[in-house]
């Protein structure tokens, strides 16, 4: 969670100073294997978000479009994700942007063909790239404009939650790279019933389009990983299914962040979240037989708390990767050097050097992800 306007006005990449910070030490680039857990010791897919098409909006679903930033034509979006592929062994990427950004501000209309066209430049750089995992990610809160679908009067409705994500699912099913993850971060929902509701629409709408790629499932709680359980989402969302019945594809969207408020928003981490909410999570997906993704996580890039903890984190759910299919970080992309949980790398001449969190708790715990390989 990134709590308020974080992103507001956020839409540059600075130079690089020429050293990092006095005491930041960069590890050398190795392959350990965490200790193995019940039935693996190595999730599937690894990566970061490339944040930029997301710029402007608020956690009530209001999205100023003017501040949406073109991360792949006007920034190094794709050659950060060629980075991240090539020389770290990173394979995922989650790619936000806004409900608003893709109809062009008109709730229920087709998408807006110049604006697609433009995100859509993104999504290819991803399946170019060599990732496995390319994520679209509606980053919208379960809201339009502080309406909350199918629960505020007036608010936008389950039938143009299915129409965006049929459109979307055309156009992309017949690239497997592609995933869907159909709302970032509900919260503060009434009724959370009707939400999986909403959420049974959407899969239905994508599946019924012919696309059989993975589907990311929220809950609420700004899809906290600790509340999952509790909260009653994981209730909820075991009752969404494909349209025949079955659960194939269908990964729960979790995240969590480190810091004392779980916000997402302080440089120092205050905790590793394995026994409130990683361990509980494991035992609830091995017994219900069912799969999670991370797709939100992360802390200050040069706080020594955050690359003990997230490392510590990381190498829980690398040993229970049979229940957690990965781990997307938060964030890379638009995001210039001074976000305080920046993920974006330096460029240093034409070559671009990892954050060193990145570096020692990402690219060291996972690199050489096979995907579904």
């Amino acid at each position: 969670m990134k709590t308020l306007s974080y992103l507001l006005g956020v839409t540059s990449y600075t130079a690089l100073s020429s050293a990092l910070p006095q005491g930041v030490p960069i590890p050398p680039i190795s392959d350990p294997i965490p200790p193995a857990g019940p039935l693996a010791s190595r999730v599937r897919f690894a990566g970061t978000n490339i944040a930029g098409f997301d710029f402007g909006c608020g956690i009530d679903g209001t999205c100023d479009t003017t501040k949406a930033f073109d991360v792949a034509g006007k920034s190094n979006g794709i050659q950060q994700m060629q980075h991240f592929v090539k020389d770290d062994g990173l394979n995922a990427f989650r790619l936000p942007v806004s409900w608003q950004f893709l109809v062009n501000n008109k709730l229920g209309a087709p998408l807006d063909a110049t604006n697609l066209a433009t995100y859509d430049q993104l999504v290819q750089g991803c399946v170019t790239s060599g990732a496995a995992m390319c994520i679209i990610d509606i980053h919208n809160y379960a809201r339009w404009n502080n309406m909350i679908i199918a629960q505020t009067p007036g608010g936008p409705t389950n039938e143009q939650l299915a129409s965006l994500w049929s459109q979307l699912a055309t156009k992309y099913k017949d690239q497997p790279q592609v995933a869907f993850d159909i709302m970032n971060e509900p919260h503060d929902i009434p009724d959370l019933k009707a939400w999986g509701h909403s959420s049974q629409v959407a899969v239905t709408a994508i599946r019924n389009a012919g696309a059989k790629q993975t589907i990311l499932l929220p809950g609420t709680n700004f899809a906290s990983a600790e509340l999952f359980i509790s909260s009653g989402s994981a209730d909820v969302l075991s009752r969404v299914t494909n349209p025949g019945g079955g659960i194939d594809g269908l990964v729960y969207n979790v995240h969590k962040y480190l810091d004392a408020d779980n916000s997402g928003t302080n440089a120092e981490c205050a905790k590793n979240n394995i026994d409130t909410a990683f361990k509980p999570l494991a035992a609830y997906l091995r017994t219900n037989q069912r799969m999670a993704m991370l797709t939100e996580t992360g802390g200050g890039p040069n706080a020594q708390s955050c690359m003990a903890m997230l490392c510590q984190q990381n190498d829980f759910i690398n040993a229970n990767a049979d229940v957690y299919l990965g781990v997307v970080s938060w964030a890379a992309g638009g995001f210039d050097q001074n976000y305080v949980i920046t993920q974006t790398p330096k460029m240093v001449g034409t070559s671009f050097l990892d954050q060193p969190l990145v570096t020692m708790c990402t690219v060291n715990k996972f690199r050489g992800v096979k995907g579904w390989a």
